[in-house]
């Protein structure tokens, strides 16, 4: 049995990925079909790269069935309930970077900060019925930011996608998402809280502190590490 990488399967952070170990004289080349690839380590051999959706790499990080995973810091957080007794972040990798924010209709001119959404959502649930609705997919992280500054009279609404677009689609007065350039929100007419920065996030090579490796096993994940300099 090999060691297992996992690196997120398709596109931009695929490209990187990869890219960012032959930086660090670690060779991942493809070999066979479109989504077959093979580890080529200079000085070792061993480690068997897997290919998997971002989302699903800090499961199988968690399951143990993987011993290394590139994933973003978010999914980490979000996914793995005390990340930090499941999983080592062993580098920062310079690229994916994306900040999980909080955003309002532009046109609530006199919500800037979470004290304002606080008071609007009191006042929201006064008039309407119901609490406001905030869409996102990151529940746990929302909720655990949102306790711990105090804003308690909301409700979250699941939304796998598209999220920008729930305000303007009636099914949330709010939302909480990944963002980079910020550009998409404006596009939807938000605008980020002042102070609604949940979490900064960036691509990271984890590894696993669960998992069963026999001695050899042992020494090929130790070589790999120290192949990419950390």
């Amino acid at each position: 049995m090999s060691v297992k990488l996992g690196i997120p399967s398709k596109g931009r952070l695929m490209e990187k990925t990869l890219d960012w170990f032959r930086s660090r004289g670690v060779n991942l080349s493809r070999s066979g079909t479109e989504r077959e690839y093979s580890v080529e380590i200079k000085d070792g051999n061993g480690v068997q790269l897997v290919l998997l959706s971002a989302g699903e790499i800090p499961r199988e990080l968690a399951a143990g069935r993987i011993q290394l995973g590139v994933t973003g810091t978010d999914l980490i957080r979000e996914k793995l309930v005390n990340w930090q007794t499941i999983v080592d972040p062993i580098a920062e990798m310079d690229f994916g970077y994306a900040n999980l924010i909080i955003a309002v209709p532009t046109c609530w001119v006199d919500v800037e900060t979470l004290d304002d959404f606080d008071e609007v959502a009191a006042s929201f649930r006064k008039i309407h019925g119901f609490r406001l609705r905030i869409a996102t997919k990151y529940h746990r992280l929302v909720r655990e930011f949102l306790k711990q500054e105090g804003v308690a009279d909301y409700q979250i609404v699941d939304s796998q996608g598209a999220t920008e677009g729930t305000v303007k689609n009636q099914t949330a007065e709010a939302i909480a998402d990944i963002t980079s350039s910020g550009q998409t929100l404006k596009a939807n007419h938000l605008k980020i809280l002042q102070d609604g920065l949940v979490l900064e996030s960036q691509a990271t090579l984890f590894r696993a502190k669960k998992y069963n490796l026999d001695q050899e096993r042992a020494k090929v994940l130790a070589h790999f590490i120290q192949s990419v300099g950390l």
